[in-house]
């Protein structure tokens, strides 16, 4: 009987159920949309974030300040410079994948027609064959993205050429293709200007040449002074500023839990345990911006869902209450029957869940479609559908057809069959 009625009223009301199901389907394709984009934004945000710039510096532990990671006591003779041999190492450390980039410098001075000028030695994009087998680009053109560069992509082998400084390139009326003196403490080179470019920063005042010439320049070949690395980082929370201050402070757990996550200073950790004559420093105001923003945003996907969900409940509400009106002629004919309001009101949220519960599928698949389209729109790339979701989704579902559906259970319980069928 309960089945037959189900069916009947599933038939008679299709275009009320209809509209029920759509405004299910448009909430839950938002929700699902702006969850899915949540738990993978952070990823994305960092990624977008490590083009402007890096979030750790590498240096040398006797021309270290002091750590500001872990306070540790420095005991050993002072190292002013690194072994170039050693930078793989970086990609060898356990969170290797969530180092995106990195770059070496080794800066000399040298005379430019008697001025004194600062020459930085860098790789630029070079190709590495980690001993993990593992093959990488790195350098700093990619981590200076927003340096606006004239002139052709400087390559590694180029061995004769230099990138101007905008503020030099000025001073000393240079363009492309001019040939340029450059003056050392132990010989004289002459390069060709390949690059001009502006960074908005002290490195305007500067050339840029490739890391073996200026090895050869400053009589340091094989070392470099500095190393800058873009890492993909986890926020920051208390277990890392706990660990940031005193490593040796954790409980064994909390050092798992912390050497596990990819906390910068969970990563700086791991750099000085394999590189030991190094002292890594982050750069605090990068990795906290950073995860202000993630969390910031993550916030705002957060609150667009809830928004989302409240509308349709409310959409939900009307809808629901406008079809227990017009049914009240037999829903009264129901109770005098006999029905209690707990059968009338299982056979109401039956019939809304399931049409519902459709809704909620052809949302989902609407959603995953809608965060494609926000992945390549903001980030340029495709957003992986989360499985945890699917579950939500059907939280979702109940949550706002049972919210929806209380102003109209509540309307019908107070239905008296004597009034409703004598018109009253």
């Amino acid at each position: 009987m309960f089945r037959r009625m189900l069916l009947s009223v599933l038939v008679r009301q299709k275009k009320k159920l209809f509209l029920i199901a759509l405004t299910v389907a448009l909430g839950v394709s938002l929700a699902t949309a702006m969850l899915n984009v949540m738990f993978d934004v952070g990823d994305k945000v960092n990624q977008e974030l490590k083009a402007y710039g890096a979030n750790l510096n590498i240096v040398p532990k006797g021309a270290a300040l002091v750590n500001e990671l872990y306070q540790l006591d420095d005991k050993q003779d002072a190292i002013q410079y690194i072994k170039q041999d050693d930078l793989v190492k970086i990609k060898m450390i356990f969170w290797a994948y969530n180092i995106v980039d990195f770059a070496p410098y080794l800066t000399t001075q040298v005379m430019v027609n008697g001025k004194p000028v600062t020459l930085v030695g860098t790789w630029f994009n070079k190709h590495l064959t980690i001993p993990t087998g593992d093959e990488v680009d790195t350098g700093m053109l990619a981590m200076k993205s927003w340096w606006s560069i004239e002139g052709n992509t400087m390559k590694d082998d180029n061995l004769q050429g230099v990138m101007v400084g905008e503020a030099i390139a000025k001073q000393l009326n240079l363009k492309l293709g001019d040939s340029i003196e450059l003056t050392s403490s132990t010989q004289k080179i002459t390069l060709t200007v390949n690059n001009i470019f502006h960074s908005g920063g002290v490195e305007d005042n500067e050339l840029y040449v490739s890391l073996p010439v200026a090895q050869n320049l400053a009589n340091k070949v094989g070392l470099v002074e500095r190393v800058e690395v873009s890492a993909l980082t986890t926020p920051e929370n208390d277990l890392a500023r706990k660990a940031a201050q005193d490593p040796n402070s954790l409980s064994r757990t909390e050092w798992d839990t912390w050497y596990c996550t990819a906390y910068i200073s969970s990563i700086a950790y791991q750099l000085e345990e394999l590189m030991p004559d190094v002292r890594v420093k982050a750069i605090m105001q990068v990795a906290e911006s950073e995860g202000s923003i993630l969390q910031k945003t993550q916030l705002l996907m957060l609150l667009l869902t809830i928004l989302s969900l409240i509308c349709s409940a409310l959409a939900i509400s009307n809808l629901v209450t406008a079809n227990v009106i017009e049914r009240s002629t037999e829903i009264g004919l129901l109770k005098a029957l006999g029905a209690t309001n707990t059968s009338v009101a299982m056979l109401i949220l039956t019939e809304i869940l399931i049409i519902a519960l459709l809704g909620g599928i052809v949302g989902y698949f609407i959603g995953l479609g809608f965060a494609q389209i926000i992945g390549q729109t903001v980030f340029g790339s495709f957003v992986e559908p989360k499985m945890i979701i699917v579950p939500l989704v059907l939280i979702m579902v109940s949550l706002i057809t049972l919210l929806g559906s209380m102003p109209a259970l509540r309307i019908m319980m107070f239905l008296r069959p004597t009034d409703v069928l004598h018109g009253r």
